[in-house]
């Protein structure tokens, strides 16, 4: 997929999580402008053009990201708050997609920027109509700063 097609960033580290979510993304029809990453470090190097993702054009960013708390190597907060602090990629909105309903978390995400903050359902039918939800309002209701 060329990099300038992407319009979410997925940031997910537990493969069951990641498929289930691609698959009410797929529902949707949005799943084929979906890239996947499985770490922070990882999705700090496609962000910024880092790494294996050296030479991607940081002028096209992704239309969401989708963004895990507990992950390897660098943690979703951190990846937030780099995103945030940064001129050219603040404004690319970040949704955080977590299993975590600690205050502290939720209340440093908002404090740090982010759009929004959803807990994963349990339930998978819900996880899917919550999936699907949250790829129409970002990808097509909502219109994002220029």
């Amino acid at each position: 997929m060329n990099s300038n097609e992407i319009e979410i960033l997925f940031v997910e580290d537990n493969p069951d999580d990641a498929e289930l979510t691609l698959k009410a993304l797929k529902k949707n029809k949005i799943a084929n402008k979906v890239f996947l990453v499985g770490d922070g470090e990882e999705a700090l190097d496609f962000i910024f053009a880092k790494g294996k993702f050296t030479g991607r054009n940081t002028e096209q960013n992704p239309k969401l990201i989708l963004l895990d708390l507990k992950l390897p190597k660098i943690g979703g907060i951190e990846v937030l708050r780099e995103i945030k602090a940064n001129e050219k990629t603040k404004n690319i909105p970040v949704v955080v997609l977590t299993s975590s309903k600690e205050e502290m978390d939720i209340e440093k995400c908002y404090n740090l920027g982010v759009n929004s903050y959803i807990v994963k359902p349990i339930a998978f039918d819900m996880f899917m109509k919550v999936i699907s939800d949250l790829g129409m309002y970002w990808l097509i209701l909502n219109q994002p700063s220029i």
